[in-house]
């Protein structure tokens, strides 16, 4: 997860319950294989005294930022927000690097279109 981050910010009081989310999220980044990953993620913890919700900040390798109400959006579900931004990054860097544009656009005629040997093979065992 932390190989498409540059940065991690996680601000939270310590005493306000509704913290499970950031809690939950640091240890997934202070895990031995996130960290491996990459190890030049910068990862934050802000204790906060104030009444503001806990919220995470990450900072993407692309330099895209984005914030999570903590409150509101489970560690599990931030975590695959990342993960599917990361492989569109990646996907973006293997076109880019193939010397494609980016984004990909596919004509309206094409989406369309039907192609051969894409029939499941089920339908076709049932004309058997």
């Amino acid at each position: 997860m932390l190989k498409f981050l540059s940065k991690v910010k996680i601000e939270f009081n310590a005493l306000d319950p509704r913290i499970a989310s950031c809690m939950e999220f640091l240890a997934q980044c202070n895990a031995r294989k996130a960290k491996e990953s990459n190890p030049s993620c910068q990862l934050q913890v802000k204790r906060r005294t104030d009444d503001q919700p806990p919220q995470i900040t990450v900072t993407f390798v692309n330099g895209v930022e984005q914030t999570f109400d903590a409150t509101s959006t489970p560690a599990q579900s931030i975590r695959t927000m990342i993960l599917d931004k990361g492989q569109m990054l990646e996907t973006e860097q293997m076109f880019r690097e193939a010397g494609e544009k980016w984004p990909v656009l596919i004509p309206q005629e094409e989406i369309h279109q039907s192609f051969p040997g894409t029939k499941p093979r089920k339908a076709e065992e049932k004309k058997q």
